[in-house]
């Protein structure tokens, strides 16, 4: 019984949330790039999508997700939701983090991607494509802007695409309209753009079709091997972090939605097999 008690209390894994499957696409290049960790990821899908939410909700349900991580025993958690990233992220850390548990840390994927997005860019004119709430929260300008001052940064909100992909009409002929509908909205309003950011996890299923639209003097980014990338970094950086995190290979998922959905669905964003189990949120 002590010996079962202790394995129990041993898996402190790195939690990875989303609102949906998208972030499956940043914890497969995490997992890639850090294998020996175990991980633990939550799909909000039954509250989905978070991009078209206001700023309460989506802060509403990411601290609820955030206690749930910290009640599996998870020293790190990792918001692989762009908008749970710009819209709660910050609230999270300075005021519930404190409160909750000083020890442990909460990441999102906004940061990351801003620290590097300069050495991509040699007209330092930069697009960013996201989900409105994303948009709407200026979060890229505002963090990119920290890191090059000199960069301009012009943003669109594609509030299509995310569904698209959810409906498995990412490869079908009428997602070219919306594509493409969304790439010109951008470039027209900087023709000097020669870098764009796909600024939501969802976006990198579209890749194919969105190269068929940009321009090949255009360079388009997705986030998954950055933020994985930035995460080793973090970790060599704080050790202490790194020591907490259990290293047995596992992988658990849960979601909030429909199991079977989660699971023909997740295969698209993880590569893998994806077997979850059911949660519910308060």
């Amino acid at each position: 019984m002590a010996l079962l008690f202790l394995h129990m209390h041993s898996q402190r894994p790195i939690g990875v949330f989303d609102s949906g499957y998208g972030g499956l696409s940043i914890l497969k290049e995490i997992k890639a790039a850090l294998p020996a960790y175990d991980y633990l990821y939550l799909g909000d899908n039954a509250r989905a999508p978070y991009g078209t939410r206001d700023f309460d909700t989506v802060y509403e349900y990411t601290l609820q997700a955030i206690k749930w991580f910290f009640e599996k025993e998870c020293p790190l958690v990792i918001l692989a939701c762009n908008t749970a990233s710009a819209k709660a992220l910050r609230t999270i850390q300075q005021k519930d983090l404190p409160a909750m548990d000083a020890a442990k840390r909460v990441l999102g994927v906004i940061r990351p991607t801003s620290e590097v997005i300069g050495h991509y860019s040699t007209t330092k004119h930069v697009g960013v494509m996201g989900t409105p709430g994303t948009v709407q929260s200026n979060s890229y300008v505002i963090e990119i802007n920290k890191f090059y001052p000199g960069i301009k940064v012009s943003q669109e909100a594609c509030p299509i695409w995310v569904s698209l992909v959810e409906n498995n009409e990412h490869q079908s002929a009428g997602a070219d309209y919306f594509v493409k509908k969304h790439i010109d909205n951008l470039l027209q309003k900087d023709e000097a753009i020669d870098t764009i950011l796909l600024a939501c996890t969802h976006y990198p299923l579209l890749l194919d079709k969105i190269l068929k639209y940009v321009p090949e003097k255009v360079s388009v980014i997705s986030q998954g091997e950055i933020v994985a990338a930035s995460l080793r970094d973090y970790l060599n950086r704080h050790p202490e972090i790194a020591q907490k995190c259990s290293k047995t290979k596992q992988v658990e998922f849960y979601t909030t939605g429909d199991t079977s959905d989660f699971n023909n669905h997740a295969s698209l964003f993880f590569e893998e097999p994806v077997a979850a189990q059911k949660l519910r949120l308060p």
